[in-house]
């Protein structure tokens, strides 16, 4: 048995879990006011200062760090890597403290656990971050050679829940053809083929359906005439673009639950708006079967918005044609992050190597 303690750092948070092999045997949120966190500069510069409440927290709940074996963090923005397991050598960590391709709290996942682990001598990992990139070459082709399309998605979420998937069919992964669609605040929709996410939106700003507070794919004849109106600056159209796009847009609000209130009191723009992201969702799921040749496996809907029904089974509905429809609602990091790791640890795969 394997005991590993997972970290999933956030903007405002701390997240921690310890699992035995799959069983969670304790997990716990630590949060971060404004006032903890104004005296460090630098996302880089919380380390020391997390690590101490981790190790607070592990003591207060009769854990001791000495009884790890294992240690994994959720990976931040390093350079684009293909999915998997990293062992966090020098050039991960230097990578994530840096912040190669923007600042972020989930950079401290490799920092993090690289501390604590070495501490105990013992291994630590992340896995699937967010910049995870296997697309084939076709793939990366937009149109025009000044805009290469992107893989940045959500990645754990969406390896973990094929994992589970292929699991329970009892097949290999890797030997299957799928479609996974994450609904969430962002909407990302991939094609995995052969254990590899081979095409997928851009679930950060750029691509795809609307989501909850991102407007996916615009006109874009419409949309290069409104950036040169004067109507809106740079921020703006950014914001529009990511926050303040979608469901926000059309109904100031992101909450899923409070449309669907909407819905049932007789909102008729409210119906509107979520059966026109149910219709993007799935004409996204068709782009992906003709990606995969029509050789789809089955089709998986995750993400906290298919807690709803009757988006889960709109969609469904749409594209039971293709494969069989599954639905895990939500996503559980902390249980991606240490499946991720006890799949090393006991030796079903081999770690990779990030190479700077």
């Amino acid at each position: 048995m394997y005991t590993i303690l997972a970290i999933n750092p956030g903007s405002t948070s701390t997240k921690i879990a310890l699992f035995e092999d799959d069983s969670l045997i304790f997990e716990k949120t630590l949060r971060h006011s404004s006032e903890d966190l104004a005296p460090y500069e630098k996302i880089a510069d919380q380390c020391d200062f997390r690590m101490e409440l981790i190790l607070d927290a592990l003591k207060e709940s009769g854990h001791k760090v000495g009884n790890l074996e294992a240690v994994v963090g959720r990976g931040g923005l390093v350079k684009p890597i293909a999915g998997g397991t990293y062992a966090i050598n020098e050039s991960l960590l230097e990578d994530s403290k840096s912040g190669l391709q923007g600042e972020h709290a989930s950079n401290l996942g490799a920092v993090l656990s690289r501390k604590i682990a070495d501490s105990v001598g013992i291994p630590s990992f992340i896995v699937d971050p967010v910049v995870v990139d296997e697309m084939q070459e076709v793939a990366r082709i937009s149109g025009h050679p000044l805009f290469v399309r992107k893989s940045i998605f959500h990645a754990l979420n969406q390896k973990a829940v094929a994992y589970r998937y292929a699991e329970e069919v009892e097949k290999n992964y890797r030997d299957m053809h799928l479609i996974v669609a994450h609904l969430g605040g962002g909407v990302s929709v991939g094609a995995h083929s052969g254990g590899r996410v081979i095409d997928v939106n851009n679930a950060l700003d750029g691509s795809g359906p609307f989501s909850p507070e991102r407007s996916g794919g615009l006109p874009m004849g419409d949309f290069a005439k409104l950036c040169f109106s004067g109507q809106c600056n740079q921020d703006q159209i950014k914001k529009m673009l990511t926050g303040k796009g979608g469901y926000v847009a059309y109904l100031g609000t992101q909450d899923g639950i409070e449309v669907a209130r909407r819905i049932k009191e007789g909102d008729e723009k409210a119906k509107l708006i979520q059966e026109a992201f149910c219709y993007q969702v799935s004409k996204e799921i068709g782009a992906c079967a003709a990606v995969l040749k029509g050789k789809v496996d089955g089709i998986i809907l995750t993400g906290g918005l298919v807690y709803n029904e009757d988006i889960a089974r709109t969609i469904g509905e749409h594209v039971e044609f293709i494969a069989p429809v599954v639905v895990y609602p939500g996503e559980d990091e902390m249980e991606a992050l240490a499946a991720g790791a006890l799949r090393v640890m006991r030796g079903e795969e081999k770690a990779k190597e990030y190479e700077s």
